[in-house]
Formats: C-alpha cells, sequence, structure tokens
C-alpha cells in the first residue's frame, strides 16, 4: 500500500489559523479557590440575547429543519433591499461578512494577482488570501493604530484585484472619514474591487464616518460588506450580507456555497430586522458603556484609541500576554495579539467593571 499522501495545494503550506476568541470557562484548579465568575470579552459579541421575535420566529422555523433552505435567500434579500433601498440583485448573502468576503476573493484573485489590506486589521483576510493563492500587501496601520490611506493607494499595481477597507477597523476601532475614503477611491483603478467592510457600522458616532451603502452607489468598484452577528446578536447562525453592484453581487451568488446559510438563520434574520427600534436602544446602551469604559482606561493612564466598534484596543507590545492572563485570573477573557495588544469587548456592565478593574490593577505593577 503506498504512503504518499494526497497533493495538496501549495497555496495552503504555512497558511495561518484563525483564532476565534477564547470562551470562558468556570473550571478551577483541583484545591484551588473557585474561578471567578467569568465574561467573554474575546469575540465582539453581542451580550444581549436574540431581539424580540427572534427567538419565537428561529422555534418556528426549526420545525423544518429536514428540508432545505430557500438558497436564493428570498425573503432576506428583499427585505434587505427594501431597508438600504438598492435592488434585491444588487444584494447578496453568505455564511457571515467573513464567508462573503472569502467568496469576493474567490471571484477576483488567484495566483498572480495582490489583495491590499490594512495590517492589523481583521484576522480573516490573510487566510482567505493565502487559499485563494493570491499574494497580501499588508499595508501598516499609522502610529495612531488607523488606516493609512495614502499608503494603501500607493501600493497598488498592476496585480492588485481587491482592498479591503475595514471602518472601523478590527481590532483597533479606529475609522476612515468620508473626505479622506473618497480621496482613496479616486485614486483606485476602476477595474480594483475596493470592499468596505462595515462589520461595526451600527456603533458608530462620529458624523463624518460615511454610510458605505450611500459611497457604493455611484461607484461601481465598491463593495459593502455587513453582518448579522454583531449588533443583531446572531453570531452562531452565521448570516452576513453585502451590497454591490451587479457584476459583483452575481459574482457572488456564483460562488457561495449552495444552501450555506440556513432556514433558520435566514428567518432570524428578518425578525431581526423588523426589531430595528429595540436594536438601536442596545446598541445605545453598549455606546454608553463604550464611552465610560474609554474614559476609565485613560484616567488609570492607559493611551487608547478612539474607538467607533464595540470594542476598545490596547497596545500592550511584549506586556499583551501577561495582560491577558491578568483579565483571565480576574474573570474576564480578552483577545490578546501576542507582542502588539488586545482587544477587549465591550461587554454588559458587571464584566466592562471586571475589566477595568483587572486593567488598573495591572497598570499600577507596571
Amino acid at each position: 500500500m503506498s504512503e504518499t499522501s494526497p497533493k495538496l495545494r501549495a497555496a495552503l503550506d504555512g497558511i495561518p489559523t484563525y483564532r476565534p476568541g477564547r470562551a470562558a470557562s468556570l473550571a478551577s484548579a483541583p484545591g484551588a479557590a473557585p474561578a471567578p465568575t467569568p465574561y467573554k470579552l474575546s469575540s465582539n459579541e453581542n451580550p444581549y440575547p436574540p431581539l424580540p421575535g427572534v427567538m419565537e420566529q428561529a422555534i418556528a422555523t426549526a420545525g423544518s429543519l429536514n428540508r432545505y433552505p430557500d438558497m436564493a435567500c428570498t425573503a432576506l434579500v428583499e427585505e434587505l433591499a427594501d431597508r438600504f433601498g438598492v435592488p434585491p440583485a444588487h444584494v447578496a448573502t453568505g455564511t457571515g461578512s467573513v464567508g462573503v468576503a472569502q467568496q469576493l476573493i474567490q471571484a477576483t484573485s488567484g495566483p498572480g494577482d495582490e489583495v491590499i489590506y490594512p495590517w492589523r486589521s481583521f484576522e480573516a483576510y490573510p487566510i482567505i488570501t493565502q487559499i485563494s493563492g493570491a499574494a497580501s500587501a499588508r499595508v501598516p496601520l499609522t502610529p495612531g493604530d488607523a488606516l493609512d490611506l495614502d499608503a494603501m493607494a500607493a501600493a497598488i499595481n498592476e496585480h492588485t484585484r481587491l482592498i479591503f477597507v475595514c471602518n472601523p477597523n478590527n481590532p483597533t476601532g479606529t475609522i476612515v472619514h468620508r473626505a479622506a475614503l473618497e480621496r482613496f477611491l479616486d485614486r483606485v483603478p476602476s477595474d480594483v474591487l475596493v470592499v468596505l467592510d462595515e462589520a461595526y457600522c451600527e456603533f458608530v458616532r462620529d458624523p463624518e464616518v460615511p454610510d458605505g451603502v450611500e459611497i457604493y452607489r455611484d461607484r461601481p468598484n465598491v463593495c459593502v460588506l455587513r453582518t448579522f452577528s454583531k449588533a443583531y446578536g446572531l453570531a452562531g447562525l452565521r448570516v452576513g450580507f453585502a451590497v454591490a453592484h451587479e457584476p459583483v453581487a452575481a459574482a457572488l451568488r456564483k460562488t457561495a456555497v449552495p444552501f450555506g446559510v440556513s432556514q433558520l438563520a435566514q428567518d432570524a434574520a428578518v425578525a431581526s430586522l423588523r426589531a430595528e427600534d429595540e436594536l438601536l436602544g442596545r446598541v445605545g446602551c453598549l455606546v454608553t458603556e463604550r464611552a465610560r469604559v474609554l474614559a476609565a482606561l485613560r484616567d488609570q493612564g492607559w493611551t487608547v484609541p478612539e474607538t467607533q466598534a464595540n470594542f476598545v484596543w490596547l497596545r500592550l507590545g511584549e506586556h499583551t500576554d501577561d495582560f491577558a492572563a491578568a483579565c483571565e485570573a480576574a474573570g474576564a477573557i480578552v483577545r490578546p495579539f501576542s507582542g502588539e495588544g488586545a482587544r477587549v469587548t465591550i461587554g454588559e456592565t458587571a464584566a466592562n467593571d471586571v475589566f477595568l478593574q483587572a486593567a488598573a490593577e495591572f497598570r499600577k505593577a507596571l
């Protein structure tokens, strides 16, 4: 029997593995004092339960799990088209915004092509780029942890096929204003797709941050990514969508995994869109908590960039892993990026208080 392994694509060699935020655990070492109640602040999840009407709809839909979902996501696409005032043909769905992002790369980029994105930014960008066989062109953030759009524009060459602009940026929470974005887009060739990744747009309160859907209307090479995982609290159902002009949206439908978005996810997303008043109230509470956490951290002496997402970013350098361990010991699980910094989700008030106390104690010990 041959011991030769199946041949796999060389593009997968050395591919980084996506690291999800650590889950909270109640386990204590044998003989140790009980661990504090853990709070998961590592995945930018919404701490609130599903919006009113969503659980009821999900339970009703669960009765037909023996059937395939609507592959075209017809009801959800129509609801989104009406919500944003765009043609249904300009809406495409996928398994979270990261699933749609991967479809976009599959549709535009392969061996010999390049994908530009800021770094550090969303951790999936280098992974889905390498899977396609394309090359990554990582553009460092500014010293203030913001996107350097001038440097990103300068990185464009004849091999560039797609550019990610994460706004607000994950994990730093920093934003790009309308005037700067418009200047950048004017420098991008019309045959290069610019993807405005707006997974956290519902948390934005800066009036100078543009709505990507308004930007896309007059620019055929702009695509907007959105998700139901964050503000809408449907992270476990994996449903995201893109708004793009017909050629791009059609390509997304071609690269989609058939029946990838479950009927339960589709119906829950529609119900969530119809509970917008409650959504706005919950998001408003998180934005208020965000301001409180940011002010408290700065009072403790931390340098924290202004954030328009549902998380804060602490650039900790060599102290990152120790900081994460200290937070975990106190009962708050954060997301460390070793050697760089930690991203901390804005959770419920009690969770934020636990984190702030841990941060204060760590700061005093530095």
